[in-house]
């Protein structure tokens, strides 16, 4: 099935899955996770109305964003990213997902006010505890949130995770469940300059799973695009 085809599988799971949390299919934004694919395939999803592509390395996401710069995609930082990166990619990307440091957060402040632009952000989460994985411990979060508050170029807009691979995606239930209690905990304290809009969890094995426990924006690659190489 080509990419026309998965596309349209897709759109289908999170109807359903949104329809079970309550929620229409238009309130959950799909990120299309491009790495490693060339231009053309891009440009193919972008035809069928694929409008937010997910980039992991800041050099591939460059070179992607000259090449396909006249069409109107939105760019996703999704990957992990490295401080002495950030100045390269402050004024293209719309939301980076993966902020999991108070001093990488530092520094997309200090390139924001370079750019003039407010950085919309979300805070990497470790739920699984997985030491291969980035992400804050989920105690650590409200320090964070704590340390961030004069930071005023960073706009926190939400939360982030990435749940253990697994061939039973019921087993990173408990894993979206979790994040998604501390991110309503963190939306009733309110806490200034923090809005929680975005829950991205979810990728191609779990985002039904990810959707019904309340996500909001899932990151699908393999799902809409194939097996990397194809």
């Amino acid at each position: 099935m080509g990419i026309e085809g998965n596309l349209e599988t897709v759109k289908r799971r999170i109807e359903k899955a949104a329809a079970v949390s309550g929620r229409k299919p238009e309130d959950i934004k799909l990120v299309a996770v491009t790495k490693t694919l060339p231009p053309e395939r891009i440009r193919e999803a972008a035809a069928l109305g694929i409008t937010c592509v997910g980039e992991n390395r800041v050099q591939e996401m460059l070179d992607k964003y000259q090449r396909l710069n006249d069409l109107p995609l939105e760019w996703h930082m999704i990957g992990h990213l490295q401080r002495n990166k950030v100045k390269y990619i402050i004024d293209k990307v719309t939301l980076i997902h993966s902020v999991d440091t108070i001093e990488l957060a530092e520094e997309i402040n200090k390139r924001a006010v370079q750019a003039g632009k407010r950085a919309d952000v979300l805070l990497q989460v470790n739920v699984s505890g997985e030491e291969s994985k980035f992400g804050m411990d989920p105690g650590g979060v409200y320090d964070f949130l704590e340390q961030a508050r004069g930071l005023e170029n960073v706009h926190i807009r939400g939360l982030m995770t990435i749940a253990p691979y697994t061939d039973n995606p019921e087993e990173t239930r408990p894993v979206f469940a979790r994040l998604k209690a501390i991110f309503e905990e963190i939306k009733a304290a309110k806490p200034p300059g923090v809005d929680m809009d975005y829950l991205s969890m979810g990728m191609t094995g779990d985002y039904v799973t990810a959707i019904e426990e309340g996500a909001n924006i899932v990151r699908i690659g393999t799902g809409i695009f194939g097996p990397r190489g194809r």
